[in-house]
């Protein structure tokens, strides 16, 4: 599912026009971003949580010649899925 798609379902399911549930969806994403830039977790019951993983700095190889780089630090989102999501994708 891509976001035209999501917007669709959300649009059929709310009973609401494309165009507003285009502004729904990206308002809830827009929220959650804006939550996790400024360091917090988004935890929505029955769903998941939404929360930043610091990566730490790493040395690597470039693939092509094989010397070693330096990878920096960085921040990365991720998601823990909910209970009853995992039951709902299990069954």
């Amino acid at each position: 599912m891509n976001k035209n798609e999501l917007v669709a379902s959300v649009s059929d399911a709310s009973g609401l026009t494309k165009v507003d549930a285009a502004k729904a969806v990206d308002g809830v994403f827009q929220s959650i971003t804006d939550a996790l830039k400024s360091g917090g977790d988004v935890r929505i019951v029955g769903f998941g949580t939404f929360s930043v993983a610091n990566r730490a700095a790493t040395t690597g190889r470039n693939p092509r010649t094989g010397d070693p780089i330096q990878i920096k630090a960085s921040k990365q989102p991720k998601f823990k899925a909910g209970s009853p999501l995992k039951e709902a994708v299990n069954n």
